[in-house]
């Protein structure tokens, strides 16, 4: 062939440890093209994907593009050379609205001028994807994501287009806009590589096919020149007698085990729904329609009215969670406990039948998880590995053991074999059909009508939230099922008032729409606070009017100041999910080495030199955190932790007591006014202002809250991690430095326990703005209204004659009710079985 390959993969290979995840395995994909890259999970597709797209790095091989060698792909080269990918756990970042994904993905010269808000309306529009820009990744469900996904890879007009089980989250409409789209695309000469476990796909939209198995390429070929048995003879290495196993014989002969009826809730109204002993029951619908929520109903999570019946007990809250095992669709926000291993997560729920007299048996729990990790078939290195290290199949796999484990008297499975190749599926199948034959009944909601005529002895069908159909016996086949699906006819019901969650009653109101996007969004605390200042400073005034006099007002501001400044580094921080326990210290330190040198009687030269000295002890301290928490193995606690201490003890050696009086001359030209308002505090708000847009409309803003926010996607984004944590602390540290300026003013001694105290305080006004310790989330304007309420608190205490320890009180109380008020709005579906 004389063509060139868009991409080229020539003898690539990759380890991890032991474990050889690609052996010399060669690929070339070309323009025009469909490239569908079959596998079983962990044969190596991701990996090659990853290598292909910049994220990963090979041991061996050599990747060429349009015919030119490259010799490091980076994710960043990798977009700049035209290839995007859609990955299988879509690479977006939950703390960032819609709109600042695309942004965050997308070039800026890429972006029209004028009017990118249209034109991005317009991209999601044409992948299907039902969103406004204004929404939160965090409130989207997994198709939703994955269109996102898809629409950030579109708007960059790729030659190389990977898509990684594009459509396990979607829906049979949401499919067929893909594959337009995947045809479109071709048409324009771009190579599309296609992973898939779903062979009908492959015969839909490919051209050739390759085929991985255990990290090497087994086979490749026109996908005319296969048949469906052959490709997945390739895939699995072997004969696989039958996709689903045998039925229940007499399903509608058995004892009732599962009844249901009238069960009402949030997107689902009056469903009916009866499971025998030996039954597996399917719950058929487009993406939507209500039969997710009734099974998050039937697990005890979803708020619901009616009535379930399990084995002749009617059930509801904390017994119907306990009696059940419920396994969302998205196992990577509702199942997956990312810190732990295999063993951990497949035990988490089962730990209980393992302990004898409250204490765990280590041995029992390791051979129980074993025979049913070994039952699964799952693949891992060990049972201690990272769960997060297996491929998506084996993680659903872990899910299922954790729920099998659990003993459950009802099992539940939303999209169960969602990334899931064919051959663990008929080994899912199989478990689940001994799970049902042993008196357990399973639920399961599925889009695969032909996943549901295969498996399922009962299938119900979903339309608008109501059950529209019930299939039994003969009748549960693909073609039923998709014509009660299409040809339904019925309205959405609407629930009661009465019973409407308080959601539901505000979704028509755009005014009640627009309150709760102001809820949600991170200036919600800075407004909170803004009416609490307000309100804290007219009371006050009340009480006492000298606390709006000038001279105490001026005082306010200057003391403020100085924590402003030092709350603002740390931020930047804590935008990052760390956190700077060293900036009291840090402060300290700054006014001390000053105390030495910016006094009466040295030269304005050594003046300035000394302060020069301080920032490069302020970067410096900053540096040392950073590389200690990225590449010394430290957590953030740790590395600040030992600064804090090394730099108190620094400070005290050098100044055991107070000594060494600031200039007088340095601290007016510092404190200097403009009428009552220091000129350092304006210069504080334009600080924060600056800092807050940056944040928002610049690529250090979305860097740093998305690697706050998620590391990985931030990486497959392009995000240069490393650096936005160092340069985050240096950040903090430079800020330490003008807040340690303030401090210096305001004290006019080398005094070295004074910095000490700004470490919690700025801790407390970052949590009082509204940012999440977790990273990713937080506002500078909030911050500074944190850091004025507390001066303002511990100011107003005094004018109400109040004693010192209900300064700390009010704090205190001030960070709890902040904490309960924006978790409670922010908060996400917990962690589920």
């Amino acid at each position: 062939m004389t063509e060139v390959a868009a991409l080229s993969l020539t003898g690539v290979s990759k380890s991890y440890g032991p474990v050889r995840a690609l052996a010399e395995v060669s690929l070339d994909v070309f323009g025009g093209r469909v490239h569908a890259l079959l596998g079983e999970n962990g044969a190596g597709k991701s990996t090659l994907m990853g290598i292909a797209s910049g994220s990963t790095q090979p041991d061996e091989g050599t990747i060429a593009v349009a015919g030119e060698p490259i010799a490091a792909l980076t994710t960043d080269r990798a977009s700049r050379l035209g290839i995007a990918i859609v990955h299988q756990h879509p690479a977006v970042v939950a703390d960032m609205t819609v709109a600042e994904n695309i942004r965050l993905a997308v070039p800026a010269e890429r972006m029209p001028a004028g009017t990118p808000r249209v034109w991005m309306v317009e991209l999601l529009r044409r992948v299907g994807a039902d969103l406004r820009l204004q929404d939160r990744v965090a409130d989207l469900g997994v198709a939703q994501k994955q269109l996102l996904e898809l629409a950030k890879a579109i708007a960059l007009e790729p030659k190389v287009l990977i898509l990684d089980e594009p459509t396990a989250p979607l829906g049979a409409e949401q499919t067929e806009i893909l594959f337009d789209q995947v045809r479109q695309a071709t048409a324009r000469g771009t190579a599309v590589v296609y992973i898939t476990h779903r062979l009908a796909e492959v015969r839909e939209i490919a051209d050739e096919v390759t085929v991985l198995r255990d990290g090497r390429a087994r086979g490749h070929a026109a996908v005319a020149d296969l048949t469906d048995d052959e490709m997945l003879r390739m895939i699995v290495g072997r004969e696989l007698a039958s996709t689903f196993p045998e039925k229940c014989t007499d399903p509608a002969g058995a004892k009732v085990a599962l009844e249901v009826d009238g069960l009402s809730g949030e997107g689902f109204h009056d469903a009916r729904l009866v499971a025998h002993h030996g039954e597996i029951v399917g719950l058929a619908g487009i993406v939507g329609n209500g039969q997710s929520e009734f099974l998050r109903a039937l697990a005890g999570l979803r708020h619901s009215t009616g009535r379930i019946v399990l084995d002749g007990a009617r059930l509801r809250g904390r017994a119907l969670v306990r009696s059940t095992a419920y396994m969302p669709a998205d196992r990577h926000r509702e199942s997956l406990l990312p810190a732990m291993s295999v063993r951990e997560n497949a035990a988490v729920s089962a730990l209980p039948s393992f302990a004898g007299g409250g204490v765990v048996s280590g041995e029992r729990e390791r051979s129980t998880v074993d025979a049913e990790l070994a039952k699964l078939s799952v693949k891992t290195a060990s049972r201690e590995t990272n769960v997060m290290a297996l491929s998506g199949g084996n993680q659903q796999k872990v899910v299922m053991a954790r729920a099998l484990l659990a003993a459950p008297r009802l099992l539940l499975a939303d999209e169960p074999t969602q990334g899931v190749d064919v051959g663990a599926r008929s080994e899912i199948y199989t478990i689940m059909r001994d799970v049902a034959a042993s008196g357990v009944p399973v639920v399961v909601v599925s889009s695969d009508a032909k996943e549901l005529e295969g498996l399922c002895d009962r299938v119900v069908v979903f339309s608008r939230g109501q059950v529209v159909a019930e299939l039994t016996g003969d009748d549960v086949t693909e073609e039923k099922i998709t014509g009660s699906v299409v040809n339904a006819t019925t309205l959405r019901s609407e629930t009661p008032p009465a019973k409407k969650a308080p959601e539901a009653r505000t979704a028509r109101t755009p005014m009640a729409e627009r309150l709760r996007d102001l809820a949600k969004g991170d200036y919600a605390p800075s407004l909170v606070l803004a009416l609490v200042i307000l309100a804290l400073g007219g009371y006050t005034f009340a009480h006492n009017v000298r606390f709006l006099a000038p001279f105490n007002v001026t005082s306010l501001l200057t003391l403020l100041t100085a924590l402003a400044f030092i709350s603002l580094g740390q931020t930047i921080v804590i935008m990052t999910g760390g956190i700077d326990l060293s900036v009291g210290p840090l402060a300290g330190l700054l006014v001390v080495i000053a105390s030495f040198f910016v006094t009466d009687g040295h030269s304005p030269v050594l003046m300035v030199l000394a302060l020069v000295i301080m920032l490069a002890v302020a970067v410096l301290s900053g540096v040392l955190n950073g590389l200690l928490i990225r590449f010394g193995g430290f957590t953030a606690v740790a590395a600040t932790l030992t600064l804090y201490i090394g730099l108190q003890g620094i400070s005290l050696l050098l100044r055991p007591f107070q000594g060494g009086f600031i200039s007088t001359t340095v601290t007016d030209a510092i404190t200097v006014s403009v009428g009552f308002v220091p000129v350092a505090f304006l210069v504080a708000v334009v600080v924060a202002v600056a800092l807050e847009l940056a944040l928002r409309f610049t690529a250090w803003g979305r860097g740093l809250r998305a690697a706050g926010s998620n590391e990985g996607s931030a990486l497959r984004l392009g995000v240069k991690v490393n650096r936005v944590h160092v340069l985050a602390y240096v950040g903090c540290a430079v800020l330490t430095f003008f807040g340690a300026l303030l401090l210096m003013a305001q004290i006019g001694v080398g005094d070295p326990t004074q910095g000490v105290s700004y470490t919690l305080s700025s801790i407390t006004a970052v949590v009082l703005g509204g940012a999440s310790l977790a990273g990713g989330r937080g506002s500078f304007i909030g911050t500074l209204l944190g850091a004025t309420l507390i001066q303002e608190v511990l100011n107003a205490t005094t004018f109400l004659n109040l004693s010192q320890s209900w300064q700390y009180f009010f704090q205190g109380i001030l960070i709890l009710v902040a904490a309960a008020i924006y978790t409670r709005v922010r908060r996400r579906t917990p962690a589920l079985v």
